[in-house]
């Protein structure tokens, strides 16, 4: 089928049977493919078949289809002209694990981060009313992606404005870990009344003894009589008292079924339109339909087996979960707050041991620093864990109501810097940079495993403000605790020098140290100081101070050279004869690919770094 189908007009030209041969290929050319690269397994197997129905009925260059996150989007990739570059789904050069406006023009809408689609689609619908353009417009949310407030502020003013707004939610009781909230409950409540499946059996066992002539027909009836039995039985839809006409629930594997609703949806209805889709998380393969946490996002794996093929040790992730377990043992005013990443952020077994301290808010990060805050201000100790990339959008809370009220809240800033093959709405490019500027906020950087454990235990006891510790995704490096004590605004001096002095933030560290064994050949009279800062904010004036009669300084970060460690530092020496050069992730959006193919192309490895301090050495000496 993927041979003659290129398209979606392709899509259109099939009947009932052969799209139900197309969903089967799809899955199996997924699956083909992630298991090579790794990617967003389960959300988009279970979200196949609605595509194929979308592509049936729309016409995503007309209509407009905009999808919520993206990573449900495999078979919409495929299906739109892509199927040929598929093989290259998150590597460098290839095609993005996200909808990308410059990518094709079949995506409507860049997405990466959750809950936009509402409000991207209704932007679209409105801009075709002004362009007299009478098509709608179809946004696919789903994914626990409507836990976040986005959603509903979008939502609310669709219901207000009344245009030709489609919102399909793809209703699959999972985001990464297991939905939460009140509204998941509400839906799920709906599916599993008594009252709607006693009814939906009485109908289902009076076809079954009525004659065969007439069978079809009520078979017929009894599909349209389900498809709006639950507008009867759930009176005050919540979607419906926000001015949706309400379609659902709907089986989300029935492909000719979503293809009769959504042309009556196409032809006969005005207005928004909520249409509630109920589907399987990793549906058709085994494995990722009994383990969809696991198979949300992945790297390699067996198709036999499901296993991941490379082993990938301990983590930072659960460096931090099994010291924020040993932490809330010893102190029982700690608390675990994360946005639907429990299991991503290293927080399962805290929650297993700590019900009643652990929070998974949904996506929610604006929510999740707020209730932190609220939490603080009776003492108790909130420890917020979130992806750097996502702590962005709560930017207004961190500074409103956390440093402005200078609450002790720790914010644990999981995959900081470079992240690799999810691209450059994942990558913790900004963490340093946004959370600088903000008055009263202490920022540390560990240099290993090692360090982040003190810095999480510092972080327990200190009552003075809000801390926030980034960190990288990956193999975490030296779990052996150091013998000298954390202090506040402190770097450590691991290397005394004269004249050079290289300044690492984080990681970057290990850097510094390879770059150091390469000077030292080359330069066998010069001895660099290498300096681990461990904090940005408050920043080690003292030891700064003592470089003053240094000819360079060299910094060191995984962080955009806008607003990190480069530019403080340069701050500082700006009235000083003191050179600073400082290297870092460059001044653009960092494209998809593996860690260490994106780090040789913007020159932030060891060798690529030294080459250019070598350059200015070597200058210096001519």
């Amino acid at each position: 089928m993927l041979e003659k189908v290129k398209n979606p007009q392709d899509v259109k030209k099939l009947s009932i049977s052969e799209l139900n041969k197309l969903a089967a290929e799809l899955r199996k050319r997924i699956i083909e493919v992630t298991s090579k690269v790794g990617g967003h397994v389960a959300p988009s197997l279970g979200a196949t078949d609605l595509t194929v129905a979308l592509l049936k009925v729309f016409d995503p260059l007309k209509e407009r289809i905009v999808w919520d996150v993206g990573h449900q989007s495999y078979s919409y990739k495929i299906l739109t002209e892509r199927n040929d570059r598929f093989d290259t789904l998150r590597q460098f050069g290839g095609i993005s694990g996200f909808n990308n406006r410059s990518e094709s023009k079949y995506d409507a809408f860049g997405v990466g981060h959750s809950s936009t689609s509402i409000s991207a689609a209704l932007g679209i619908t409105v801009a075709k009313e002004i362009n007299k353009n009478p098509e709608k417009t179809i946004a696919i949310i789903g994914d626990g992606a409507l836990t976040g407030g986005m959603a509903f502020e979008a939502l609310n003013h669709a219901g207000n404005l009344q245009k030709d707004l489609v919102v399909i939610l793809n209703d699959n009781n999972m985001s990464i870990s297991k939905n939460v909230g009140a509204l998941q409950n509400y839906l799920t409540n709906i599916l599993v009344s008594r009252s709607y499946n006693t009814l939906r059996n009485l109908v289902w066992d009076f076809v079954q003894h009525t004659p065969a002539r007439v069978k079809r027909r009520i078979i017929l009836s009894a599909r349209k009589f389900e498809e709006n039995i639950i507008n009867t039985l759930a009176p005050n839809i919540i979607f419906e008292d926000l001015g949706f006409k309400y379609l659902g629930p709907i089986d989300g594997h029935d492909i000719p079924r979503m293809v009769r609703i959504f042309n009556k949806v196409k032809t006969n209805l005005t207005g928004p339109v909520f249409i509630h889709v109920v589907t399987q998380k990793g549906k058709g393969y085994d494995f990722a339909e009994k383990n969809a946490s696991n198979f949300h996002g992945l790297g390699p794996y067996e198709i036999r087996t499901g296993k991941c093929v490379k082993k990938k040790g301990i983590s930072y992730s659960k460096v931090f979960g099994d010291t924020l377990c040993k932490l809330a043992e010893e102190n029982n005013k700690i608390v675990g707050i994360t946005g639907a990443m429990t299991d991503g952020t290293g927080l399962t077994e805290f929650a297993q041991k700590f019900p009643d301290r652990f929070f998974d808010v949904g996506i929610a990060e604006q929510h999740s620093v707020t209730f932190a805050g609220g939490l603080a201000t009776e003492g108790i100790k909130p420890f917020v864990a979130v992806y750097s990339t996502f702590m962005q959008r709560a930017l207004d809370q961190v500074i409103h109501d956390i440093a402005l009220q200078k609450l002790p809240i720790v914010m644990c800033l999981d995959r900081a810097g470079i992240v690799g093959e999810d691209g450059a709405t994942h990558h913790g490019a900004f963490d340093l940079s946004y959370l600088n500027f903000i008055p009263n906020m202490t920022i540390m950087m560990p240099k290993d495993a090692a360090e982040l454990i003190q810095m999480l235990e510092f972080a327990a006891n200190y009552q003075d403000g809000p801390i926030a510790i980034r960190y990288p995704r990956g193999k975490a490096v030296n779990l052996e605790l150091p013998q000298t004590q954390l202090k506040l605004g402190k770097a450590e001096v691991i290397q005394k020098g004269e004249q050079f002095a290289i300044l690492a933030a984080g990681t970057t560290c290990q850097n510094a140290l390879e770059i150091t064994e390469m000077l030292q050949k080359d330069f066998p009279k010069i001895t660099p100081t290498v300096i681990n800062m461990r904090f940005l904010k408050p920043l080690d004036k003292q030891l700064l101070e003592s470089l003053n009669n240094y000819k360079y300084i060299f910094t060191l970060e995984e962080n955009s050279l806008i607003g990190g460690l480069g530019s403080s530092v340069a701050s500082y020496f700006a009235r000083q004869k003191v050179k600073v050069h400082s290297f870092g992730l460059p001044d653009k959006f960092i494209p998809h690919g593996s860690t260490a193919k994106l780090k040789e192309a913007y020159g932030f490895t060891s060798p690529k770094i030294y080459q250019q301090i070598k350059q200015i050495l070597n200058e210096i000496q001519d």
